[in-house]
């Protein structure tokens, strides 16, 4: 594991470590640290890095820092795969994907193929990309497993894998209501133990979202949660406080690597 740079403070939980940073650039260069770290060390070990990445508006900055003079030319670029976490039922170009905010900060600026971005297709309805987003990932898994492409039964077969993939970092934010990516309170991909990407219908937002689900986030070798602000301070508090059931509170990699970047604002109510 390539840590970050040392934290204002360090918490220490039984699943995980929280690392405290003054604001949210300190959190941003930290968790660009870990994937610049990662990305050059898979790429060396196995030829390939993948990274699930998060929307919302806190990783704008990391996105924005990977792409500038500090990272941009030192990641390995054109060994990177890129996946999302979750997406809003909208198109490609619209203001509010999760898509666009990456490529517009991240993705047009760097020398990354345009086939190891692997974006969910949400102008589809809900069920079919979510579907189509799982056979994406379970086909990319199974061909890089083969050692190359796939095609006609092999690829079938690999579309039909029983084995959950493992990526290597996957980047998440919080809720103020504990969710993480659309995984929402009392929602159905709460309880999803099967499926690796589902349509999620939120009956807060009155609309569906398409998001990977908890056992194939689990199944990842590192997940770095990003939390930045004074509106987080009390779902962070409740979340690190243990029990309950709230979604992000459920996110416990089975043999990876639990991270909490938080800023300090977010922290301010835990002890």
């Amino acid at each position: 594991m390539h840590y970050p740079p040392a934290p204002l403070q360090t918490m220490t939980k039984a699943d995980g470590k929280v690392l405290i940073y003054e604001d949210i650039a300190g959190v941003s260069r930290a968790a660009a640290e870990i994937f610049l770290g990662l990305s050059v060390r898979e790429a060396g070990r196995k030829g390939f890095f993948t990274a699930v990445l998060s929307g919302g508006r806190t990783p704008s900055v990391l996105y924005s820092m990977l792409a500038g003079d500090e990272f941009g030319g030192r990641v390995p670029w054109k060994a990177v795969h890129l996946f999302w976490g979750d997406e809003r039922c909208v198109g490609r170009d619209d203001p509010m994907s999760n898509y666009k905010n990456a490529s517009d900060l991240l993705i047009s600026k760097v020398d990354i193929l345009p086939g190891n971005v692997h974006r969910i297709r949400a102008e589809l309805p809900p069920d079919g990309a979510a579907l189509e987003y799982e056979r994406e990932i379970r086909f990319f898994f199974g061909s890089m497993k083969k050692g190359g492409g796939l095609s006609g039964a092999a690829r079938e077969g690999a579309v039909r894998g029983d084995a959950t993939p493992a990526f290597d970092l996957v980047f998440l934010g919080l809720g103020a209501d504990g969710h993480t990516l659309s995984i929402f309170p009392s929602t159905g991909a709460l309880l999803e133990k099967e499926r690796m990407v589902v349509d999620n219908y939120v009956e807060g937002l009155g609309s569906s979202r398409i998001t990977m689900t908890l056992p194939l986030i689990n199944n990842a070798s590192c997940v770095v949660f990003l939390v930045s602000g004074k509106d987080k301070a009390g779902a962070l508090k409740e979340v690190l406080s243990g029990g309950g059931g709230l979604p992000a509170q459920m996110v416990r990699p089975a043999k990876g690597e639990l991270l909490w970047l938080v800023d300090r604002e977010a922290a301010s109510l835990l002890s």
